[in-house]
């Protein structure tokens, strides 16, 4: 059975969260470890809908914090799967803060998180591949190879020497 290719848009989530006091640490900012939970559910609930299946988390790598969001402040988590691999996919969460007394909207965060899609014993299954639509679809896509090859290097299951798209990315011909 041929598994259908869907479209970034199919499964694009945006998650909204509003920061109370029990979110925040001493500084009245907004954790990192309850905005990283938060972006866990956004970034699952994409890979989600992308496979219709379930999904657990594989790796999540590249968070970076740009700005704290304040005590009171809306907090939304923009998720969309930027490449769909064999039974995995990479999700890009980009975490906008907004200040609703002062009027305005500031990027906080972003990250890329790897799921896997589950079948009903639990193993790894074939998830759809992803229809790139629009200029900055088609950078993550290809990004993602690269950023997948790190990934794997990293948690010691490829050699450098393997990672085609890192050596040609630097020009590495060996």
């Amino acid at each position: 059975m041929e598994i259908k290719a869907k479209k970034v848009s199919d499964s694009a989530i945006i998650m909204t969260e509003l920061v109370l006091p029990n979110d925040t640490n001493v500084f009245g900012n907004l954790m990192g470890g309850r905005l990283m939970y938060w972006m866990d559910i956004a970034a699952a609930l994409a890979a989600g809908k992308h496979c219709n299946a379930p999904v657990v988390t594989a790796s999540v790598d590249n968070i970076s914090f740009e700005a704290p969001i304040k005590l009171g402040n809306v907090v939304h988590i923009e998720a969309k799967v930027t490449r769909a691999f064999n039974s995995s996919m990479e999700v890009h969460l980009n975490v906008w803060g907004e200040d609703h007394t002062h009027q305005y909207k500031y990027k906080s965060n972003e990250a890329y998180y790897t799921f896997v899609a589950l079948d009903p014993n639990r193993k790894p299954r074939p998830v759809p591949q992803l229809v790139v639509e629009t200029d900055e679809e088609r950078k993550l896509f290809e990004g993602a190879l690269r950023r997948r090859q790190i990934r794997l290097i990293l948690g010691g299951k490829m050699k450098p020497d393997d990672a085609t798209e890192l050596k040609a990315l630097f020009g590495i011909t060996k």
